[in-house]
This record gives structure tokens, sequence and C-alpha cells, in this order.
């Protein structure tokens, strides 16, 4: 968890056996170890526990993936799919770190410089912005 050294203070926590129906926007620190059928937004970082189950997208600074996403996830500062985790969906970000055993199904952009992964990304959202409204 090298890319989550900045603030390690948790501001929220959904623990296990907890499920929200909705999206979540919080500021700061997130950790999940129960439910979310919807998305998760944070200002900050977000830990997805190995318990955890996430059908929605995700955008934070950093995510650490240890349960289960169905949906893309934006961190820019950094992404790592722990050896218990599934993402299915695309993920963006600077800097990517993958653990034996992951489940991994989607489109990955992961490049170091701001300015490329920065026109990636965008790029990659027209793209499918005009894929979701075609017929």
């Amino acid at each position: 968890m090298g890319f989550l050294t900045d603030d390690i203070s948790i501001n929220t926590i959904i623990g296990l056996g907890s499920a929200v129906s909705g999206d979540v926007h919080a500021n700061g620190f997130i950790r999940v170890d129960g439910d979310i059928d919807g998305n998760l937004e944070s200002t900050g970082n977000i830990i997805i526990g190995d318990k955890a189950r996430i059908n929605g997208s995700i955008t934070a600074l950093s995510t650490v993936v240890g349960g289960i996403v169905l949906g893309d996830i934006y961190a820019p500062n950094g992404i790592k799919l722990l050896s218990s985790s599934a993402v299915i969906g695309n993920i963006s970000t600077r800097k990517l770190e993958i653990e034996e055993n992951v489940i991994f199904h989607g489109h990955c952009i992961a490049l170091k410089n701001e300015e490329e992964f920065n026109q990636a990304a965008e790029q990659f959202s027209n793209k499918m912005s005009i894929r979701s409204k075609a017929i």
C-alpha cells in the first residue's frame, strides 16, 4: 500500500454485514467491508475489504481492492488489486499493482505520465459515452 501514505485516518466505515443501496459520496478515507449497490465516490482513498461487494463504479484518489467490484474504478494516484479480489469493469490509474490470482476483466489505462494518463482517460471516456448511446 505504498501509495496510501498521505492520510491514514479513516473517515467512513461500512462494516461487515452492512448493506447500502444507492450512491455513496464521502470526504476522506473510506473502508468498505459490507455491500454497496451503487457508486462509491471519495475525495480521498478507499479500501475494499476481502468480504466486500460493490455493484457500481468507484472514484477516489487511490483504491485497494480485496473484494468484488462489478463496475469501473477511477483512481489516478493508484490501484492495488489484492489476491482475493475480482474486478469486472474498467480501471484507470497512473500506478497499478496486481497480485497473483486476481480476477480482472475489463479495459485498463495505467500510464505514469499525468498528461498522457489524462488524455487516454478522456479519450476512453468519450469512446464509452458514444458506445452507450449507439443502437
